[in-house]
């Protein structure tokens, strides 16, 4: 079983930063993609980014280009997200989950790509 813990998450002004990072236990982390969701009150669950098994490849939602930024250490089965120039509309709660497939390079943009989700780190950006 694969359990994922999220962390990182709190309040923030407008302009400041945040990393998140996701804990997965198990000894197939490194086999598989990560991915990034958020969903914010009302909304669908929407895709931020994701990151192949290697670390090798990164995608993006166009909202958060250029601010965010994935990274994983398979050494630590750990996932990162730095966020940077935070906006209001930031405002969600954050899921890490891990790809359904092994050995995938191909992003996964949608949450039924993904077969295990974390409880959701809460970040808040006021303006």
């Amino acid at each position: 079983q694969v359990q994922l813990v999220e962390s990182g998450g709190g309040l923030v002004q407008a302009g400041g930063s945040l990393r998140l990072s996701c804990a997965a236990s198990g000894r197939t982390f490194s086999s598989y993609a990560m991915g990034w969701f958020r969903q914010a009150p009302g909304k669908e669950r929407e895709f931020v980014a994701a990151i192949s098994w290697s670390g090798g490849s990164t995608y993006y939602a166009d909202s958060v280009k250029g601010r965010f930024t994935i990274s994983r250490d398979n050494a630590k089965n750990t996932v990162y997200l730095q966020m940077n120039s935070l906006k209001p509309e930031d405002t969600a709660v954050y899921y890490c989950a891990r790809h359904r497939q092994a050995g995938t390079v191909v992003a996964g943009t949608i949450p039924q790509q993904y077969d295990y989700w974390g409880q959701g780190t809460q970040v808040t950006v006021s303006s």
